[in-house]
């Protein structure tokens, strides 16, 4: 089979779930899935999933830009200029630790824009990517500076480790995070961005959210399950920050799935309010599209 089943929570360790929302691959296979939650920790994932080595074939579309790295549609032109955007917003928020340059692993780096970027501001860069092809344009930019797997890495230790939308993709959650915290010098940060499935606009999609992105998101991460998970691995959150961005394109790419037969721009519009309305509602419940934990060892 090609398929497994998750029996024990890996937040909490408990063992009882129950059906939480059902939803399908809009990107690639239009294939059916389940979402759970823990009845304990309320930890919300995909259950049951595809195991590690069968998980390919839900990238394998040039959809799936992170990956691909092409600008075929309007909404990949969205979101290159958005990502254009957030990397020099996540500059920024690094500098908030490290006003010198100092040394990044990129964990999930994809194509390896970002790190490029960073590498041109004096910080010497390193990235892990298990895509082929995306690792293979990654490395004609950052000099063979990226690897397959954490086992390439050396045990070198950085400052900073991002994952930027990667965590919720990983299978074997506590035992990345060990790795993680392994080479993660003493003084560095942990950044890791998941969507936030108790959003305004999560809510308003519902099962046609993108942010639930299934199979290839696994995990659905909330304020405190992100927390837990952290914590259990010797890990403190120490500072929570909105994506706002996210909340426009993750609205645009939902009402697409919701009303796939709608004209562009009544759906550009409308996503343009969700993305309103979510950012607006998360003034007061902090609860926007999607959330950055910035994370020390405790």
């Amino acid at each position: 089979m090609s398929n497994e089943t998750i029996t024990t929570c890996p937040v909490c360790d408990h063992g009882n779930f129950s059906n939480y929302l059902t939803t399908k691959d809009y990107t690639v296979t239009q294939e059916t899935f389940t979402l759970v939650k823990c009845s304990t920790c309320n930890f919300i994932f995909t259950n049951p999933r595809p195991k590690a080595e069968s998980i390919g074939k839900f990238y394998s579309s040039d959809n799936y830009i992170s990956h691909s790295g092409k600008s075929k549609t309007i909404l990949d032109k969205v979101y290159l200029v958005a990502r254009n955007i957030t990397m020099r917003w996540k500059y920024k928020l690094i500098t908030q630790y490290f006003a010198t340059s100092s040394s990044i692993l990129d964990y999930g780096c994809g194509t390896g824009e970002f790190l490029n970027y960073i590498k041109n501001k004096g910080w010497t860069v390193e990235g892990l990517e298990p895509n082929n092809k995306a690792r293979q344009k990654a490395n004609s930019l950052l000099n063979n500076k990226v690897y397959q797997n954490h086992k390439e890495v050396n045990n070198n230790q950085f400052r900073v480790i991002t994952l930027w939308h990667v965590l919720e993709h990983i299978h074997d959650l506590n035992q990345t995070i060990q790795n993680l915290k392994k080479i993660l010098s003493s003084d560095g940060v942990l950044i890791i961005a998941v969507p936030n499935p108790n959003s305004h606009d999560s809510k308003h999609y519902n099962n046609k959210w993108a942010g639930y992105d299934v199979p290839r998101h696994l995990w659905h991460f909330s304020q405190e399950t992100m927390k837990s998970l952290l914590d259990k691995n010797g890990l403190k959150v120490v500072d929570i920050k909105p994506m706002k961005l996210d909340a426009y394109y993750v609205s645009l790419l939902s009402e697409g799935y919701k009303n796939p037969n709608q004209f562009k721009l009544v759906s550009a519009f409308k996503a343009f309010m969700e993305g309103v309305l979510s950012n607006m509602s998360a003034r007061k419940n902090k609860e926007h599209s999607s959330l950055i934990y910035i994370a020390r060892h405790e």
